[in-house]
């Protein structure tokens, strides 16, 4: 009832096309993969298991609006991207609230922009991190690692914080060459120096300076793809 009630709600909002909708965890993983969804309207208390315990599951985020009973995951649900935090029971203008914040978001603006231009292998980069400035060659950047709404790249000994979601990253860089490991990480494949199994059916693969990525059991079958003959 709660979600056939929230959908009727969001039919006022000609913006929003609602694609699916899950009574737990298991469906709703199901559904986000097939649907690649722009926002999840999502509660924590679920059969099976919790919302934030099928985020840690999901490779790509969406957007989030949390829809929930319980006002103690509050401050916990601001380790995603979330737009805002609903209590039930949900009324019309809290939920106008809610989609205000979610329509003037800057990174869903962004993805009705033009794409931006690919960067070459050989290409330089300047990178600004506070004080420092950087200029680096593209395939010197070994790993990208999520920090929210920021990223980190990792180069010879350094490491830099970029002003840029993961998506952002990922859309100007050849594709061949860098590989988007798992939800939190892209890897430079120039710069594999050994893969191991590890649990799940994933790999672990260690980078140029020991670093040690995750890439998830979706990603695996596509890796052994790219680096096999």
């Amino acid at each position: 009832m709660a979600r056939e009630g929230l959908a009727r709600m969001l039919s006022d909002y000609p913006a929003i096309n609602v694609v699916g909708k899950a009574a737990d965890a298991h469906e709703a993983k199901v559904l986000i993969e097939a649907t690649k969804p722009d926002v999840l309207f999502l509660d924590i208390h679920m059969p099976g298991k919790t919302g934030l315990e099928l985020l840690e599951e999901l490779d790509e985020l969406p957007k989030i609006i949390f829809t929930t009973a319980y006002s103690e995951y509050a401050i916990k649900s601001f380790e995603y991207p979330t737009i805002d935090y609903l209590l039930k029971p949900i009324s019309q203008e809290r939920l106008a609230v809610a989609v205000n914040k979610l329509l003037s978001d800057d990174t869903l603006t962004q993805q009705v922009q033009p794409p931006a231009r690919k960067l070459e292998l050989n290409s330089k980069i300047f990178i600004k991190d506070g004080e420092a400035c950087h200029l680096v060659a593209l395939n010197d950047i070994y790993y990208i690692e999520s920090c929210k709404n920021y990223v980190r790249a990792f180069f010879a000994n350094k490491k830099a914080f970029v002003r840029k979601n993961m998506t952002q990253i990922e859309e100007v860089l050849p594709s061949e060459i860098f590989f988007r490991a798992s939800r939190q990480g892209i890897i430079n494949l120039n710069h594999i120096q050994n893969i191991e199994a590890s649990v799940g059916d994933g790999y672990e693969v260690t980078l140029t300076n020991g670093v040690v990525a995750e890439v998830s059991r979706r990603n695996a079958a596509r890796l052994k793809e790219m680096l096999s003959f």
